[in-house]
């Protein structure tokens, strides 16, 4: 154990890493860059321990099994700080490179280790998870490799602890684990020690599955329809636009995957657990899924480097295929950078502090309706806050709203603006608050 993490280096990395994804992450917070899923998640964790609840979804139990989201919400019950949401993810995509350190260095020598750590936190996708909106899928990664690396060493004590951070990631990973844990079980039928660990992984990742579709998620859920089924729900025209448009995405998505591995991957039967969770992205019909700089890469990433790092540790010249992994890793980075600086980071303007000017006037408590950069700075703080519907048919489901027409490109404000002018009269710059009467009738 003091062979695989002893090496201090390995740590000032790590520490290196999660510091400047979450100056980055605060850059972005700071300037209204956060999407709807921050907001989700804030709300979320910051009921925790109430109703595990948020504005746009109601419970979180009807979308996605994630008791993961206490770990936020019990380290907001001592500081209720945006930057509890921002630091999470980068300090777990940070942990994803240790093990990557441990199984090359159990076999190669210290600077061919000290090469793989480093390409593992240079891993495009995976700084993207660390930067994009707070997701739980941040922590899918060095779950799965921690788990993997204990498995392969022999710390089935430490697996199992892996084993249960992942199960409580998201119930994807309970499929997953369930199909590994049976594959482990049978081809490591010699071991009987391990073959039985697997063999319990994967009837954990069963109860798991059993436990939130046939119990939790029907009973938080108003709709009868489970709303990720969106993601596979094909028409003909969607099978259409396979050819050639969506095959070439498709591939695409593998170059920048792993190009920054250079495809090392391929070389280790490890990658073989990555294929069910590659298969989660590929078939689905948005091209979301496959999109470097999201939280789905969160679903393959833990996988997709434990087989680099069998790989790399399996090379004759691992050094080579290493620095080549650094140059391919630089190049995606100023080709397909999966943070969009240019989208996401810039200096604090005037309308970011006359936005949150203007929230904090708001009463404590208020339910209102707004855009993501109102919302996503409120939803700590207000339960009740929520966003604009993505459609104009759609009601609203609060009394008040707020526009900031000071961001003309937010997306739910270009999406609600046509029902938002038939309501009210909309600044045409700047800020405007309305509410309607007690015990009115919501907007159409």
């Amino acid at each position: 154990m003091k062979k695989a993490f002893g090496d201090p280096w390995l740590w000032i990395g790590c520490a290196l890493y999660a510091i400047a994804l979450t100056w980055l992450g605060w850059v972005k917070y700071e300037t209204h860059h956060n999407l709807v899923d921050f907001g989700i998640f804030a709300q979320t964790a910051a009921s925790a321990f109430g109703c595990f609840c948020n504005g746009p979804e109601g419970s979180h139990w009807a979308f996605h099994f994630s008791p993961i989201l206490y770990v936020p919400g019990a380290l907001l019950l001592l500081w209720k700080s945006p930057l509890v949401m921002i630091a999470l993810p980068a300090i777990a995509c940070a942990l994803a490179a240790p093990p990557v350190y441990a199984i090359v260095r159990a076999r190669t020598d210290l600077a061919t280790a000290r090469l793989a750590g480093s390409v593992a936190l240079l891993y495009p996708p995976l700084a993207g998870l660390a930067f994009v909106d707070f997701h739980e899928n941040a922590f899918a990664p060095a779950a799965i490799a921690w788990l993997l690396w204990a498995f392969d060493a022999g710390y089935l004590g430490v697996a199992a602890i892996a084993a249960l951070v992942a199960l409580a990631v998201k119930e994807d990973q309970a499929i997953f684990l369930t199909v590994a844990g049976g594959v482990g079980a049978w081809l490591y039928r010699a071991d009987r020690r391990r073959s039985r660990f697997a063999l319990g992984v994967a009837i954990a990742g069963i109860a798991v599955l059993v436990a939130f579709f046939a119990f939790i998620q029907p009973h938080a859920n108003v709709s009868p329809n489970w709303q990720p089924n969106r993601f596979y729900a094909w028409t003909g025209d969607d099978v259409r636009g396979l050819f050639f448009g969506g095959i070439l995405a498709r591939l695409g998505f593998f170059a920048l995957a792993f190009a920054p591995l250079a495809f090392v991957p391929f070389r280790s039967k490890w990658l073989w657990l990555a294929a069910l969770p590659l298969a989660e992205v590929l078939l689905s019909r948005m091209s979301t899924t496959f999109t470097m700089g999201t939280h789905y890469a969160g679903a393959w990433a833990g996988y997709v480097l434990i087989a680099f790092a069998f790989g790399i540790a399996a090379l004759p010249k691992p050094r080579l295929a290493l620095w080549w992994a650094l140059g391919l890793t630089v190049i995606v980075f100023v080709a397909a950078n999966p943070l969009h600086p240019g989208l996401n980071l810039r200096a604090v303007q005037q309308r970011d502090r006359d936005l949150d000017a203007a929230l904090a006037t708001l009463p404590p408590g208020l339910a209102f309706s707004s855009q993501e950069e109102a919302y996503t700075h409120a939803a700590l703080t207000d339960p009740g806050a929520t966003v604009f519907p993505d459609l104009p048919a759609e009601r609203m489901t609060t009394c008040a709203d707020l526009v900031d027409q000071d961001f003309p490109d937010s997306p739910r404000l270009r999406e609600y603006l046509p029902a938002l002018r038939r309501l009210h009269a909309i600044p045409g710059a700047g800020i405007g608050f309305d509410t309607c009467l007690p015990g009115a009738p919501l907007p159409p």
